[in-house]
């Protein structure tokens, strides 16, 4: 099995002080895609620079060539479908059809409450969810929209001339739920996760193998349900929030056994986090640029 290697780029640096040759350096060292978060702000670096995911794409794709680009991951707690599917249309047409859409229910964060309301419980995330993804897949689909929802509407939506990549740009689902994993089967053109976030402080690297292998599982159980052939979605680990934590880009050697054994899991991209010092993202940038550079052709 083919696997991918790709990076998060958190948007912490000013675009003209390092920021644009951080995402020109992505491509330099071969990465797949590289994403960022679409946080207004996010854990650690809420009182520091955090500047916008989707004009940050923009630039990056002005910045590149070849490097797919993606939100990893966007959600509903401060988007609209109307609203996102036309930046999503331009961003698309800017890179010259190179944008993934990674898209999640969101979380308690500091997204949640930033608009003023308050944070929605589970199950009022998965019902938004379950309304925002099919909506959207139609706004950058169809040239004209109107449907009214519990939660949100288009009227009469005109999204001409629609993405360059067809039908549609590609969903990255992440979902761990059965809700979200139909979500993912219906809609996704990927799937990603980080992993068991039960096992994050205390569980040990055999028991996030095992939650994860159980997770394809539910993926593939849920595709059958829907008639679709489970191979035909990427699966994506982000990684950082598995016990191993950062300790994967420790050395190349202890990246290529992690790796190898995510592949064999039906893995089919891994990402890791572009390092950060001083951060929870720390790690060596040398180390770095050679898992980007050695790590693939080291699997067997």
């Amino acid at each position: 099995m083919t696997l991918r290697l790709s990076t998060v780029i958190l948007p912490v640096d000013r675009w003209h002080e390092g920021g644009r040759e951080t995402w020109r350096r992505a491509e330099e060292l071969g990465f797949h895609t590289a994403y960022t978060y679409d946080h207004l702000s996010w854990r650690t670096f809420r009182d520091g620079p955090w500047f916008g995911a989707l004009p940050t794409l923009t630039a990056a794709a002005t910045a590149t060539e070849r490097l797919r680009l993606g939100t990893l991951v966007t959600s509903p707690n401060f988007r609209h479908p109307v609203t996102l599917a036309k930046e999503l249309i331009t961003l698309d047409d800017v890179s010259g059809g190179r944008i993934t859409l990674g898209i999640g229910a969101g979380g308690n964060g500091f997204d949640a409450t930033a608009l003023g309301q308050e944070p929605w419980t589970p199950k009022e995330r998965a019902d938004r969810f379950g309304e925002f993804v099919p909506l959207l897949d139609r706004l950058l689909t169809e040239d004209v929209v109107t449907e009214r929802g519990t939660f949100y509407s288009a009227d009469e939506v005109r999204n001409i001339p629609g993405c360059v990549q067809r039908p549609r740009l590609p969903f990255a689902v992440a979902a761990t739920g059965p809700r979200g994993m139909r979500l993912a089967a219906r809609h996704g053109q990927a799937w990603v996760t980080t992993g068991d976030p039960k096992l994050y402080e205390t569980g040990t690297a055999a028991q996030s193998v095992e939650a994860l292998r159980g997770q394809i599982e539910r993926l593939g159980k849920a595709c059958a349900e829907t008639g679709r052939d489970v191979a035909e979605l990427d699966k994506v680990l982000l990684t950082s929030f598995t016990p191993e934590k950062n300790a994967v880009l420790s050395s190349l050697e202890g990246f290529v056994d992690f790796a190898g054994t995510h592949r064999d899991l039906g893995f089919t991209e891994i990402v890791i986090h572009w390092p950060i010092q001083d951060s929870v993202f720390a790690a060596d940038q040398a180390v770095f640029e050679s898992i980007a550079t050695e790590a693939l052709s080291r699997l067997g």
